[in-house]
């Protein structure tokens, strides 16, 4: 019998999707270059490689793109075109990556559990970050040695770096970097118009300025959170001076934290709820004119829906974000920052000491003149 077992369509369980068998089959697509895309770590970081699917298909036309990443990520690139097939890491899923043969494995995480994978999976060539026989991180081609010395060098990451994350991307897997390449987010656009409802259904207006206020950052580095009283006296300037509707957006963490901050504004921002699906929360933050936030989800998603963002940065590195010329950020002058710590040892963080006046001036400027109203 007669098979194409490398037919993109192939199954072998049962008949494929033209229902023919392989021999003479008309619709035989073999699969190219077949690309495995390790990408674990948090969610927002699971969007920022998406850059790099414009440039595997540039380089390897008719290329198959597989990519793994977290079960809670996954609806993130669910739709991604680009994207062939989108595994969860299950422990089923790996099992059958690990009998499987790629011609190019690319880890840009450098967690155990994604670095030991991608030693074990058998590719032609491998890019980005492996597991070293001693248990620590090691790069797996030439091109990731850059990459791979930001992490253990703060003076090179903090200090002399300049390139954005992107352009690390592009480094590492040995391509040429064209310039700013946007970032990829499924359709989102029925989550959009949902979200549209919902913000009807709480009294604004499709017309109206809308202004989210993106309050947390995870457990992780919970120093990237700017402070309750700057967002609760923001608040109040943008509702005042520019008649904006405020949005006040986060996830359960910062249920009791917006609650708070609504209570210390003089004009209680709108809360739009914090229990939402990760693509609900993505349609809510696709009908906000602009987003403040510090370096968060929230951000990574509005740099992917195109939404101008203000973005507060202190203990995190600001030269890797790439905004595409929609938005700006306020960097910390303490000679501290950045820190990448936990925990802040200062009596006054970096976070802490950027006023509300500055974000909201930064604000003001980044927002056309028609939206502005004369105070």
């Amino acid at each position: 019998m007669f098979v194409h077992y490398d037919c993109r369509y192939f199954l072998g369980y049962k008949p494929c999707l033209f229902r023919r068998e392989c021999e003479g089959c008309p619709h035989y697509v073999p699969f190219g270059t077949r690309i495995l895309l390790i990408k674990l770590a948090a969610m927002g970081d699971v969007l920022r490689p998406t850059p790099l699917l414009a440039g595997l298909r540039r380089a390897y036309p008719g290329c198959h793109i597989t990519w793994l990443t977290e079960p809670n990520a996954a609806p993130l690139l669910d739709g991604v075109a680009a994207i062939h097939r989108l595994l969860p890491y299950t422990p089923p899923n790996l099992l059958q990556l690990e009998n499987e043969r790629f011609d190019q494995l690319y880890c840009f995480d450098k967690e155990p559990k994604a670095t030991a994978l991608a030693m074990k999976i058998r590719a032609e060539r491998k890019f980005g970050f492996g597991l070293s026989p001693y248990g620590g991180v090691m790069p797996l081609n030439q091109e990731s040695e850059y990459t791979f010395r930001l992490g253990i060098s703060d003076e090179l990451k903090f200090r002399v770096n300049r390139k954005t994350y992107p352009e690390l991307l592009y480094e590492c897997a040995g391509l040429g970097y064209p310039g700013p390449e946007e970032y990829v987010l499924p359709d989102l656009s029925a989550e959009i118009a949902g979200a549209g409802e919902l913000l009807r259904g709480l009294g604004v207006r499709p017309d109206e300025l809308k202004i989210g206020l993106n309050t947390g950052a995870g457990d992780v580095f919970a120093t990237k959170k700017w402070t309750e009283t700057g967002y609760a006296e923001l608040a109040d300037r943008l509702v005042e001076e520019l008649g904006a509707r405020v949005l006040l957006l986060g996830g359960p963490a910062e249920t009791e934290r917006n609650a708070r901050i609504r209570a210390a504004a003089r004009h209680p921002p709108i809360d739009t709820g914090t229990s939402h699906p990760i693509r609900k929360f993505s349609g809510i933050v696709g009908n906000c004119d602009l987003v403040v936030t510090g370096d968060t989800l929230a951000m990574h998603i509005a740099i992917g829906l195109r939404v101008p963002v203000l973005g507060i940065f202190g203990p995190t590195c600001y030269q890797e974000i790439e905004l595409y010329g929609r938005g700006a950020l306020i960097v910390s002058d303490f000679p501290c920052s950045p820190c990448y710590l936990s925990v802040c040892p200062q009596e006054v963080t970096c976070m802490e000491a950027t006023p509300a006046g500055a974000v909201f001036d930064a604000i003001a400027n980044l927002l056309p003149a028609r939206s502005r109203r004369n105070p």
